[in-house]
Formats: C-alpha cells, structure tokens, sequence
C-alpha cells in the first residue's frame, strides 16, 4: 500500500525508483518495513557522514525543539545555533573564510556563490568544468557540465564556459572578464575523478592572475569524506568562495556558502538583501550541525582513508575495470551500464545499498558512514565479491 500510495501521489524522478520502504535508520544499517536489514554504503548520497540518528546530534535537535523552531527569515534576529555554527566553521577553515551564508540546500548554496562572485567583481562570466554536477536549480543548471541533463530546460544562464577537469592548458580560458571559476574540489557525479596537486595550484594561480574568484563545490566532498574536513586540505589551496551542504547537518536539510567579509558584505547592500531566504538556517538544522561538526572534531576523521583504502583492496575483481578512491569517496568501473545495474539491484537483494553514478553509468559508487568499522567493511565487501561473482 505505502508504494502504490508514494507512486500514485509523489512526483517521481526517475520511471524506476529503489522503492524502499524505510522503517528506521540507526548507525550504519537501514531496516524496511518487513524488518530486513541494510548496510547502507551511500549515506543518503554522502550526507549521514556520522551514520544514521548519530546520539549527540539526536540530542541537539531535541534541545532546540523545547526552545524554538523558526522565528525570523534568516539574517535578522540573533539566533544562537547560527551563531554557534558560524563561529565553528570560521574557526575550523582558513582564514579568508570567515563569514557564513545558511540556505538549505547545495543547490541553494551554488546559486548563492553564484551571485556572490557576480556582485563582488561586477563581472558576468563564469567557468565551470565539462562532466561537473552542481545542482539542478536552473543557476546551478547552467554551471553543471552535462548536455544531457540542460537540453530540456533552455535557455540557461548566459555567459558560461566550460573547462575540462584537471587540465592545466584550459586554464587559458580564464580571463580578466571571468567573475568566477566554479570546481568540485573532486567532482561527484563524474565518478570521483580527483585533480592532481599541481592542477589545483595552477587553478589558484590563474584565479589570482585574473581576479576571478574560486568557488569550489563541496557539497559531496565536505565534512570529512576525503579523510580531512574539506577536501581542498589536500591540494594546499584554499577559494575565495566555499559550498557545503550534504552532510553539514548529518540527515537535517542545510547548506552554506562561505567566504570573507569583505567578499560577503557585498550581498548587503546596493541593493539592501541581494540574498535572502526565509529558513536558510533554520535553528534546528543548525543544532544539528554544530553536534555534527563536534563528532566529526573528535576522532571519526582519523581511519577514514585507511576505511576507504580496504574498501579499494577488497573489491578488486576481474569484473572491475577500476576504482577511484579518495576517503571514503569510491567509484568502482564495471564493463557496462547493464552490469552495474545489476551489480546494484543483486546488491540491494542481499542487503546492500549502493548507487550509481547519473553521469556515469557504468560505475557504482559507495559513500558509507565515516563510522562504519573496518569489520563492517570486510562484511560488506564479502557479499559485494559475491555478486561480482553471480554477475561474471
């Protein structure tokens, strides 16, 4: 009845949803309503980064409960779980990145950068990367390097050009006309495709030749999923302008964009609220990032790329063309579309949720929990083997 009923009254996305029937959620598993339980080794798309009803976060939200829910749109009352937030982030990133702008979502947070980088250059061009996935709000659209996912929705956003992704002589393409250069620091949807050192200085350089300004997109590879906080920690650069969102607030909906004061101040004024939202923010979400933040602060971080490591090592097969793998961020190549589809429906029969990637299809992705324990790794892994076997 639950399925007839989401089919027949929810807007789908897609002809052929999972369809799972969730009942709850705790750590690392997922049970559905006739109690079989699941590893559940995407996180929500690598938003549960401290697994499923983490207790400190559980606790947070329950405590602003008691106290209030929204109150005001957000940047006029003095609430204290923004407060909170944005203090811990400004203390946990790089200096110039000192000043927070809540929304809602990642989507919400590129749009805002978006508008940001525009305001503080008075320039109108953007860059982006080919095979980039930022969003899906028509802003966001128009910076996302898939053809596929724009043709129905034309006419996009003017003046954007796009870039291959680590490749040093695209660079030229950045120039003194350019308001910004928008990157995922290691791009998602690609199927985790990680830049080199030297192509994310060269990006940095070329942004500061020019006077671009770097936004980098972080919605997927933020709060710990590469092993450190941000993934941009292990390039040695730092943007002008950071998007977070995913696993900010561990399972709450919430993003942010950051950046200086200076660069911020801008959406103030000439004209007054040049970025507004009502629940951006909202307290809720805020309590929950905060005990998010404070988890991942303790020790979650420090086995994160070991985890990830051992993931790469037990899934070797001869069905596999390749895994690429930063943190607990994988993608693992299969010979085909057909095959990855069902490596993941067989996977899903034994207990095993994983996911594909939209634009690229023939490789699935696994984005666990950073708590999953290396047991829980070894056991995953197992049953994957098998259905790489059943499958080859």
């Amino acid at each position: 009845m639950a399925l007839n009923d989401f089919l027949k009254y929810q807007a789908q996305t897609n002809p052929h949803p999972i369809g799972l029937d969730v009942a709850k959620a705790e750590g690392i598993y997922i049970w559905d309503t006739a109690g079989k339980k699941y590893y559940d080794l995407v996180a929500g798309l690598a938003v549960n980064n401290v697994g499923h009803r983490h207790p400190k976060v559980v606790e947070a939200i329950q405590q602003q409960l008691n106290a209030y829910l929204h109150v005001m749109p957000y940047g006029e009352f003095v609430q204290g779980p923004q407060v909170q937030l944005a203090k811990k982030l400004a203390q946990a990133l790089p200096q110039n990145l000192d000043s927070c702008y809540f929304v809602n979502s990642g989507a919400e947070a590129i749009e805002g950068a978006l508008k940001l980088a525009k305001r503080f250059t008075g320039r109108t061009k953007i860059v982006s990367c080919h095979k980039s996935y930022h969003g899906s709000t028509h802003g966001a659209l128009s910076v996302t390097g898939n053809v596929t996912k724009q043709d129905a929705f034309r006419p996009l956003l003017e003046g954007i050009s796009f870039i291959h992704f680590n490749k040093v002589e695209d660079l030229d393409t950045i120039t003194q006309e350019t308001a910004a250069v928008i990157v995922e620091t290691v791009q998602g949807d690609a199927g985790v495709r990680i830049p080199t050192p030297d192509y994310m200085k060269a990006l940095r350089q070329k942004c500061d030749e020019t006077g671009a300004l770097l936004i980098l997109d972080e919605i997927q590879s933020g709060f710990g999923r590469t092993g450190t906080l941000f993934a941009f920690e292990h390039f040695g650069i730092t943007p002008d302008i950071l998007c977070m969102a995913k696993a900010m607030a561990a399972g709450m909906p919430m993003g942010c964009f950051v950046s200086s004061q200076e660069i911020m101040h801008s959406l103030s004024h000439s004209p007054m609220l040049g970025h507004i939202t009502t629940f951006g923010g909202h307290p809720v979400s805020c309590a929950a990032a905060v005990a998010n933040l404070e988890v991942l602060q303790e020790d979650v971080l420090r086995d994160v790329e070991a985890k990830g490591a051992l993931f790469a090592e037990k899934l070797q097969h001869s069905i596999v063309k390749e895994i690429r793998q930063i943190g607990l961020m994988l993608a693992i190549d299969l010979p085909s579309q057909e095959i990855t589809q069902q490596v993941v429906t067989k996977c899903l029969e034994r207990g095993i949720i994983t996911f594909w990637f939209l634009s690229n299809p023939a490789s699935f992705r696994l984005a666990p929990p950073l708590t999953i324990t290396f047991q829980e790794v070894e056991q995953a892994c197992k049953i994957i083997q098998e259905v790489f076997e059943e499958v080859s």
